[in-house]
């Protein structure tokens, strides 16, 4: 696979006017995201936390485009009974199969065979999920004015504590005057046993939008695709494109008066994802889906991903905070200059 750094490089060219100078401080249960004085992102990494996640994610004109809750409560008209589980920015899969290791807690994903990362589900004796426990944190690293990177190191764990995964995930941040992108570069090492990824919907790198980006609402986003289509609102799940591939699926609207967009890039060195998206404002790409999880390009494909043991599996996604609408915030020049 291609390197991401190169790439990055591209951004950080002459060509791109304005930007502020970012950086990136690294704190006991968070790490700060910044461009110029103001913090543009948080990545959760407290041991309390299910799995890591990026939250608030601020678009250059300085509004939040992610939702809040569950991370903060009581935000007005904002729904508060929905998905605990999807905060915000993050990634996992719904049913992660260590083979050879029996699992002494049970998921409850229907039909899952091993652990449910993406979830939060619990019964009278405690949790039913995995977790993504974050053990370290490397010095970041300073590319350029308008780039910056850090290295996280993960234990995918059981719901009761066995390790059977460990994942390398740098973050960079690269500013520009029209948008943010928070690139994941993530490295899955089967350094326990080999690693089976099952197939469902619940997966994988995902976003749940702002709650006045749902396009289920009239006044809500149009989510527009890589080749063009769009759905309006207001829309109901699932929307036509769920279970389709594409290479980015961005969600464009108005909040507080100004236009502002979030967008989800695959890389095209990836297996090719199809999207769990939904009208209620989630928006996420999945590689491992096939014939179980629905979706309608998979109907005849029973191959499921795997890694081997002591192998490692690579994979690049972006999440895309931008200001103005999906041509003015140039959503397909910045998925350009990430895909390179």
């Amino acid at each position: 696979m291609r390197c991401l750094l190169p790439l990055l490089a591209i951004a950080i060219a002459p060509a791109v006017t304005r930007a502020d100078d970012v950086s990136i401080t690294v704190g006991k249960d968070a790490i700060e995201f910044k461009a110029g004085s103001a913090v543009v992102a948080k990545y959760a990494i407290a041991d309390s936390v299910a799995k890591p996640y990026l939250y608030p994610v601020l678009a250059p004109n300085g509004v939040g485009v992610t939702r809040p809750w569950p991370v903060e409560k009581d935000t007005p008209g904002e729904a508060t009974k929905d998905h605990v589980h999807q905060k915000s920015v993050w990634f996992c899969h719904g049913d992660v199969i260590p083979e050879g290791i029996e699992l002494k807690i049970k998921t409850t994903e229907k039909g899952g065979k091993g652990v449910d990362f993406w979830s939060e589900a619990k019964d009278g004796t405690g949790p039913r999920h995995g977790k993504i426990a974050c053990v370290k944190v490397a010095e970041p690293k300073q590319h350029a004015k308008n780039h910056a990177s850090v290295e996280t190191h993960n234990e995918w764990r059981t719901p009761d504590g066995v390790k059977i995964m460990d994942e390398v995930r740098v973050i960079h941040l690269v500013d520009s005057k029209e948008g943010r992108t928070f690139a994941f570069e993530i490295t899955l090492k089967a350094s326990v046993c080999p690693i089976t990824f099952g197939d469902t919907k619940e997966g994988s790198f995902g976003i749940r939008v702002h709650d006045g980006l749902r396009p289920s609402e009239k006044t809500g986003a149009i989510v527009t695709t890589a080749e063009g289509t769009t759905v309006n609102p207001p829309a109901k799940d699932n929307l036509p494109i769920w279970g389709h591939p594409t290479e980015w699926i961005d969600y464009s609207g108005t909040l507080d008066g100004k236009e502002v967009g979030i967008t989800v890039f695959d890389h095209p060195a990836n297996p090719k994802s199809n999207w769990h998206v939904r009208a209620y404002g989630l928006n996420a790409a999945n590689p491992f889906g096939r014939k179980a999880s629905g979706f309608p390009s998979q109907k005849d494909n029973t191959e499921l991903l795997k890694i081997a043991k002591g192998g490692e599996m690579k994979l690049k996604y972006a999440v895309y905070a931008h200001s103005g609408d999906v041509k003015t915030g140039k959503v397909a020049e910045a998925y350009s200059t990430f895909k390179k």
